[in-house]
């Protein structure tokens, strides 16, 4: 088995008028089994579309991704994405079904459509409340999300994601919009899955410092290329020499 479980080769997506150039544009990039990773850069700089490229959301016109050995293609994308969880930019929840509902739909894209109106099994609940349970949710499990603050509802996003087992979790800004106590909470959880669990964490994030503390390696990105692809160390310093 390959050491590398996501590989980009000569990336290229649409060309954006409004950059005047494509969003990404010759993206080479590999990471590796259990490796918490981030991607920087200032807006527009493709580090949402190279997150979303993983999983199929954004289709490339040139190049190559691959996902555990497996070229992501439209017939690999369904099978690709058994092994993958996604956190979205603001959790991405149905606010009015309950936090338990919602770690229960990320069952969904394993069940047929006969089983999903039979109700979900005894066990993907138990499992759905055992995962609640380890992000200090228990409690809160019938609340409606809406009613929940955005850490509680960004934590049920993410035990949302785990209740598909997967070996990859892909988290867009995942801190964007909450405070500096919500945010510790969303990334040691992250930490804890990588650390604990030796799942892989790739995340967009804004702010350095945390980036620095809580992530192995740095991929910054700067007007659609690679820039920087190192350790987290001096990320300050790569940043003012991307931005420039």
């Amino acid at each position: 088995m390959s050491d590398c479980i996501i590989e980009c080769h000569n990336l290229e997506t649409a060309y954006a008028a409004s950059l005047n150039r494509p969003i990404l544009n010759g993206i080479n990039c590999q990471i590796k089994r259990g490796e918490f990773v981030v991607l920087l850069g200032l807006n527009g700089a493709g580090k949402s579309t190279l997150l979303r490229s993983l999983v199929g959301l954004i289709k490339p016109v040139r190049g190559e991704i691959q996902i555990n050995g497996m070229t992501v293609t439209p017939r690999t994308l369904p099978k690709i994405r058994r092994d993958i969880g996604m956190l979205f930019q603001g959790g991405g929840l149905i606010r009015q079904l309950s936090a338990l509902e919602n770690v229960l739909c990320g069952r969904l894209g394993v069940r047929t459509t006969w089983q999903t109106l039979l109700g979900f099994p005894k066990r993907d609940r138990l499992l759905a409340l055992d995962l609640l349970e380890q992000l200090g949710l228990r409690e809160l499990a019938e609340q409606k999300t809406s009613k929940l603050s955005g850490g509680q509802q960004q934590r049920v996003a993410i035990a949302r994601a785990l209740i598909q087992s997967p070996q990859i979790l892909l988290a867009d800004e995942p801190i964007t919009g909450l405070d500096v106590v919500a945010s510790q909470q969303v990334m040691q959880t992250l930490s804890h899955l990588h650390t604990q669990q030796g799942m892989t964490i790739v995340a967009v994030l804004h702010d350095l410092g945390i980036a620095a503390k809580y992530a192995q390696r740095a991929i910054v990105l700067d007007a659609g290329r690679i820039v920087y692809d190192g350790i987290c160390d001096n990320l300050q310093a790569q940043f003012a020499n991307a931005s420039m």
